[in-house]
């Protein structure tokens, strides 16, 4: 079953996306990711199988961004 987890963040630079998106998918090989930059809310939004919502804010958190679900 496919789920999506959508995240608040404070990416604010494509470089820095990109970064992360290559960060993401090294750990969810399977899966979508995307950053919608123009939203003020900077959302990450994570499509696949076997997410972990918790690792996702943590691999961002140890690479100094800020992280949370987007309810």
């Amino acid at each position: 079953m496919t789920m999506i987890e959508v995240f608040k963040t404070n990416v604010q630079k494509a470089a820095q996306s990109r970064l992360m998106i290559k960060l993401l998918t090294a750990h969810f090989p399977t899966s979508k990711v995307n950053f919608d930059l123009d939203d003020c809310d900077k959302v990450l939004r994570v499509e696949g199988k076997d997410l972990c919502a918790q690792r996702i804010i943590e691999l961002l958190k140890l690479n100094g961004h800020y992280c949370e679900i987007l309810d």
